[in-house]
């Protein structure tokens, strides 16, 4: 190649993904590396065979189609993307696994890959942005980079925040005692340990509602009142695994552990002292929130915790956590709230929720999805009691920012306020009948969650609703029908699958055509393995743990579904922090290479799976 080339094809790369990831003195010898091939509308790539050059493709201009060999769509590519990493790896068989045609006239950049290979073993750092493994490159796209903002503090380890004045006790210790130690060093919380293990926790709290207002007698052992088997924290842990430990379990102290030595102890009260993380116990706050106009006064903040996620790149399944436990609290408090507004229930009832938030991948934008069972016993005046109640719990809800559902799936629809007997009649019905309406109110309601009231009505339906489906013969098949009648959008940087008109005109829904396809499969995957979990990854997980999956097929799942959750939550945060509503219509034209070879690679995963469920449950 002419000398003079190198700089142009040095400038071009170093600005692509995953090039432009690398230190320049190894992006120039890349560049030194490349051959030039031009391609007229037509021709086709012929790849390398066992004894033949291999290359990584770069596209420098027009376009390219892959199709494998049953003629399916594996992706379109344009100027900077980049194929070949199936090839990547040595040991692999050269065997195509699709074809590559120009559509149009292009100009290829073509890296060799024993030289490519080569170079990353003096660089290894960097190998894995060059993985000949998707999931690996989807992996490297999902390094979390803190955000430097105020809001940083998520990021704190717990022997940042935590304080070192605990005490730690026999079991055998008398109450009097450890009343003692706990005044003389100042400390809120007690451990307790038996044998050299820690066996229970004990607070101040403790002491004044279990020994001072029951009268107990200040000399019996200290394991009487202790709370046994206590949750810990390790000082390495992040603040934000802590924060969400304690929110979840709704406790107020843990101890820092190290093996089992106790080296300190975590309280709400030391991280409230911290100004930046105030937001994190937003869940305090709305428990004792005695009004909806003091709910709604919280959204600020609510907003300040997602966007603090977002921005510090949490894990999208933390973020969803997160989110979920706050939505569950203002349930709760306005659940508390209705009962002192409309008097006692007349009789018993569960409040249940759906999709999202019973998944727990509550986000901004998620709406309500919700439902009451009834007990058996009710009458035509306790339903009139409970509409009243849904009304006011649902508007209530809205006005907190946790807009009504659209499909209005919620409780304050008749329909979706009924006793069990009613709830257990009519899954039967949409399972024995899958037929569009019916497999929408099953699928919706395929995943609920116990939130209020009696949670035994919960747990009977969704044993009715499971053995309905494995007595069925007809509803999987439906169900798969129906998740493989929608395509991911293969071809989404040529123009391809984005909204043709309206004020959504050439944005890709990414809730739709990517994010929804896979909580689809994932539902197919969860029954057929028998799982009664509701995230969407814990039904992958358990269907690779019951061999419907191959562990690279999970990986790969995995790997796009963080990645995907990952681009809507950005996109989201964009929204607000440019004061407007966030929705879920990405606008293509505004990726960069980095997104572009990431969401193809995401899409095609999907594709994949589908053609793969669509084969494995035809044939059964």
């Amino acid at each position: 190649m002419p000398q003079t080339l190198i700089p142009n094809i040095h400038d071009f790369i170093s600005k692509i993904d995953p090039f432009d990831k690398l230190p320049q003195d190894l992006q120039r010898k890349i560049a030194c590396c490349i051959k030039i091939s031009y391609l007229a509308k037509g021709e086709q790539v012929h790849f390398g065979g066992e004894h033949e050059l291999r290359y990584l493709y770069v596209i420098r201009t027009g376009s390219m189609e892959q199709r494998k060999h049953n003629g399916m769509l594996r992706a379109k590519l344009g100027a900077e993307d980049l194929f070949g990493f199936t090839f990547l790896d040595e040991h692999k068989e050269s065997q195509e696994d699709y074809s590559a045609i120009a559509i149009e006239n292009t100009l290829l950049y073509l890296v060799p890959h024993s030289d490519l290979l080569n170079l990353l073993d003096e660089y290894p750092d960097f190998a894995e942005h060059f993985a000949s493994n998707v999931q690996v490159r989807l992996h490297s796209a999902l390094d979390v980079v803190w955000s430097d903002s105020e809001k940083g503090v998520f990021v704190k380890k717990v022997s940042e925040v935590s304080s070192d004045k605990i005490v730690v006790v026999d079991s055998s210790t008398p109450i009097r005692k450890v009343a003692e130690e706990i005044m003389a060093v100042c400390s809120p919380t007690a451990v307790i340990t038996e044998n050299g293990k820690i066996v229970g926790l004990v607070t101040d709290r403790d002491m004044t509602k279990r020994v001072i207002v029951a009268g107990l007698d200040y000399n019996r052992p200290v394991k009487e009142i202790m709370t046994p088997n206590p949750l810990t924290v390790g000082p390495n842990d992040l603040v934000l695994k802590a924060s969400s430990i304690m929110m979840q379990n709704n406790v107020r102290s843990l101890p820092v552990v190290e093996g089992n030595n106790v080296l300190g102890v975590l309280t709400t009260t030391h991280l409230v002292r911290n100004n930046r993380i105030q937001a994190v116990f937003l869940i305090e706050k709305i428990k004792y929130a005695n009004t909806v106009a003091d709910l709604t006064k919280l959204t600020p903040e609510r907003q300040a915790i997602f966007e603090a996620l977002v921005e510090g790149k949490v894990s999208g399944d933390i973020i969803g956590h997160v989110m979920t436990m706050i939505m569950d609290a203002y349930n709760r408090r306005l659940l508390q709230m209705a009962e002192g507004h409309f008097g006692k229930p007349p009789c018993e009832f569960a409040w249940i929720v759906a999709g999202s938030h019973a998944r727990n991948e509550v986000h901004m934008l998620s709406d309500q999805d919700n439902a009451i069972i009834l007990a058996d016993t009710a009458t035509a005046a306790d339903r009139i009691y409970f509409q009243g109640l849904a009304m006011w719990v649902c508007n209530s809800l809205d006005a907190c920012a946790y807009p009504l559902c659209s499909g209005k799936f919620m409780a304050v629809n008749p329909k979706w306020c009924m006793p069990l007997k009613v709830w257990k009649a009519s899954y039967s019905k949409w399972v024995a009948n899958p037929e569009y309406e019916s497999l929408l109110n099953v699928t919706v309601f395929l995943e609920t969650r116990w939130l209020y009231g009696n949670e035994s009505f919960n747990k009977e339906l969704q044993a009715h609703l499971f053995s309905s489906i494995k007595d069925s013969h007809v509803f999987l098949s439906s169900m798969v029908r129906d998740s493989v009648s929608v395509n991911p959008p293969l071809g989404i940087f040529n123009s391809l699958v984005l909204e043709k008109s309206g004020e959504n005109s050439k944005t890709l829904n990414i809730k739709k055509f990517a994010i929804n396809l896979l909580v689809d499969l994932a539902r197919i995957y969860g029954l057929s393995s028998g799982s009664e979990k509701a995230e969407t990854m814990a039904r992958f997980n358990h269907a690779y743990e019951n061999n419907l999956l191959s562990e690279d097929m999970l990986k790969n799942v995995q790997g796009s579904f963080q990645f995907l959750t990952q681009v809507r939550l950005s996109h989201q945060l964009s929204a607000l922090k440019e004061g407007k509503v966030p929705d879920n219509n990405i606008i293509p034209d505004t990726f960069g290479s980095f997104e572009r070879k990431h969401l193809k690679d995401a899409f095609r995963i999907i594709a994949d799976l589908q053609e793969y469920t669509k084969l494995k449950f035809d044939r059964q």
